[in-house]
């Protein structure tokens, strides 16, 4: 942990105009002399000194970069994304993904902290750059940690491909070395997405989460095209009584309201915790026992969520029809193979349709 937090603060030192002492704090450092002895006994370097060798070549804001093992599926996962925006709340470009960005009670004062991320991919040199807006300074080290989960940036590219690469004796070419599964940034806000689209299409999902950020979510002006929506959060959604009618009116059926009602319920009660780190089994089986959640929204909910590797969707439309020939246990059956690399199986029978 301290090495990941002078990493951080390294990279803020050299990215970005930010004062040392509040480097030291955006890092997790309570104290600035420890920041300091510690940063010395590492480097060789004071901070100060480390930040006067930098290129001056940075006003742009918060700016930090997480390294990944080549080869990446950047636009593979652009493409995911891009497919399933929604509009107000994210905005997916030909070399970009932004989004508004909330952090309920990360405040001092015990209130939500807001901005807006940018995610770009610099290949020359195996690393995602992400800038920021300077509001979520306080907040660093946990964007770093979801964009961690949803660009799946900790992924072993040449370990997973061994264990995928017989995908291609049933669809050839399906086994992409540097598939990566496509993570969450906010995790209640894609189980809500992910019950919102069971049984209707990707852009029917897509138009439902957007009439719920504009209808119930929360204004922001953050000075970034397209973005003027907080997605709604699982308190939000409590406070819609009755929320079948509330939903409803946006065209949502019954048992689907119900089903969010529950998940956000779990949620703010803690008994459901979709956070990297959490019993992916336990949370699981909580998942199950929701009324309106099957095994097919558990484990994309757990793949998407908790970065559950070996999730696989025997029964997913997709699926389908990227192995045409074979039923849903047949399917499943052929996923033993691929063992415990089984979400990127899917994501790789996905982006094998086109």
């Amino acid at each position: 942990l301290q090495t990941c937090r002078l990493l951080l603060a390294k990279s803020l030192l050299t990215d970005t105009r930010i004062p040392v002492a509040h480097v030291a704090s955006a890092a997790g450092f309570g104290s600035l002399r420890r920041f300091n002895h510690l940063f010395k006994e590492r480097y060789r370097l004071t901070p100060t000194q480390l930040r006067k060798k930098r290129s001056a070549d940075d006003d742009q804001g918060i700016v930090l970069h997480l390294a990944y093992r080549p080869p990446f599926g950047f636009e593979q996962l652009l493409r995911f994304f891009r497919a399933r925006q929604i509009e107000g709340v994210e905005a997916v470009g030909d070399a970009s993904y932004t989004r508004a960005a909330r952090f309920e009670g990360a405040a001092a004062d015990g209130g939500d902290i807001v901005g807006w991320i940018r995610v770009e991919d610099e290949p020359s040199k195996n690393r995602l750059r992400i800038q920021m807006s300077e509001s979520l300074l306080p907040v660093i080290s946990q964007v770093a940690v979801r964009v961690r989960r949803q660009f799946d940036v900790d992924c072993d590219p040449d370990a997973v491909h061994e264990g995928i690469r017989s995908l291609d004796d049933l669809v050839p070419g399906a086994a992409v070395r540097g598939t990566r599964v496509p993570g969450a940034f906010d995790a209640f806000e894609t189980a809500v997405r992910a019950v919102l689209g069971q049984q209707v299409s990707v852009q029917a999902a897509n138009k439902l989460a957007a009439r719920i950020a504009a209808a119930y979510g929360t204004s922001v002006d953050l000075g970034v095209e397209g973005l003027r929506f907080l997605f709604p959060t699982a308190r939000d959604f409590l406070a819609l009584d009755p929320i079948e009618d509330a939903l409803g009116e946006l065209g949502v059926i019954k048992t689907r309201s119900r089903t969010i009602r529950e998940l956000a319920h779990l949620v703010v009660g803690g008994e459901l915790d979709l956070e990297p780190g959490a019993d992916i089994a336990h949370q699981m089986e909580m998942l199950l026992a929701v009324k309106g959640i099957g095994p097919w929204s558990a484990s994309y909910i757990a793949m998407r969520t908790l970065g559950y590797t070996d999730a696989f969707l025997e029964t997913d439309a997709g699926i389908k029809h990227a192995l045409p020939d074979l039923s849903p246990k047949e399917r499943l059956a052929a996923a033993e193979r691929w063992r415990p690399w089984r979400a990127y199986a899917n994501v790789c029978l996905w982006n094998s349709l086109g």
